[in-house]
C-alpha cells in the first residue's frame, strides 16, 4: 500500500481540512490496514486527535495507545453504562498507555431525571442520547482535529458506506475510521493476537453494547443491532449521524 499521497497531507494546517482533502484521503486509505491508517493519523495529527472509544472491546485504546503514549482516549460516560463496560474501561486505562477522559453530561441522572421525569430513556430515548451522548461529545471534541471511532460498516444498514476518513461537518473536525471494512472475524483476530482485555458481555450475547437499560441480550439469527433500543424506532444514538 502506497501511503505517500496521503502522507502529504500531513503537511496540511487544520484550517485547510475540508470535505474535499478527505475523500482524497480516503481512497488512498480504504483498503490500507487498520494499522496503516493509525500510523497515518498518528503522524497526520499527533495529539491533536482525540480516540472515542465505547469499551465493547479495548482495540482503539491498543491500536492508538501504542503508537501515541498519553493519547486522549474519549469515554461517554452517561450513567447508565453496564459495569462490565465500566470495568473494561479501567483494565484499558491499566493496560495502555493512554489517557482516559470520561465524557459526562451537564446533569446528572438523578438530575436529569428531576427536570425530564424518570427513566428519560424510556419515554424518549432520542432527547436522552442527545443530552448524555450526543451534547458532551460535541464539547469534549472541541479543541482536536481529528478524532477516531470504531464504528464498522457491518454494525448496522446505516454504516454500510462507511467511510475509513471523512470530513464531519458537525463537529468541523476529520473523523477517522481505521476498523470501517472489519468483520466480527477480524475484531476476534486482532484481540487474540495481541491479548487484549475484553468486555465479557460480548461472549454473554451483547454483539453491540450501549447503555443498560436500551441493550438487551440478542438471540441467535437475530440482526446485531437488535438489542439496541429494542421494540422503538431507533438504530443509532446520533453521534455517526450527519
Amino acid at each position: 500500500m502506497n501511503l505517500s499521497g496521503a502522507a502529504s497531507l500531513t503537511l496540511l494546517n487544520p484550517a485547510e481540512w475540508n470535505a474535499e482533502t478527505c475523500a482524497d484521503v480516503n481512497a488512498r486509505l480504504l483498503s490500507a490496514s487498520a494499522e496503516h491508517v493509525a500510523d497515518w493519523a498518528v503522524a497526520t495529527f499527533g495529539h491533536d486527535l482525540a480516540v472515542a472509544a465505547s469499551m465493547q472491546d479495548t482495540i482503539l485504546p491498543h491500536l492508538f495507545g501504542t503508537r501515541l503514549e498519553g493519547v486522549d482516549v474519549l469515554f461517554l460516560e452517561t450513567g447508565y453504562h453496564f459495569q462490565e463496560t465500566l470495568a473494561t474501561r479501567d483494565a484499558a486505562a491499566a493496560s495502555f498507555p493512554i489517557t482516559i477522559v470520561d465524557v459526562t453530561p451537564e446533569r446528572t441522572v438523578a438530575e436529569q431525571d428531576a427536570e425530564h421525569g424518570k427513566d428519560l430513556f424510556a419515554r424518549d430515548p432520542g432527547l436522552c442520547c442527545q443530552l448524555r451522548k450526543v451534547d458532551p461529545l460535541r464539547r469534549a471534541l472541541e479543541g482536536y482535529t481529528a478524532w477516531v471511532t470504531g464504528a464498522r460498516r457491518v454494525d448496522a444498514i446505516t454504516r454500510s458506506e462507511l467511510p475509513v476518513v471523512s470530513w464531519d461537518a458537525k463537529h468541523g473536525l476529520v473523523k477517522i475510521n481505521p476498523l470501517a471494512l472489519w468483520d466480527d472475524a477480524a475484531v476476534e483476530s486482532y484481540e487474540d493476537r495481541n491479548g487484549l482485555p475484553r468486555n465479557p458481555l460480548v461472549a454473554q450475547g451483547y454483539p453491540s453494547i450501549g447503555c443498560w437499560p436500551c441493550t438487551r441480550q440478542v438471540a441467535p439469527g437475530e440482526d446485531r443491532r437488535a438489542g439496541r433500543w429494542s421494540g422503538q424506532d431507533k438504530t443509532e444514538c446520533g453521534i455517526h449521524v450527519a
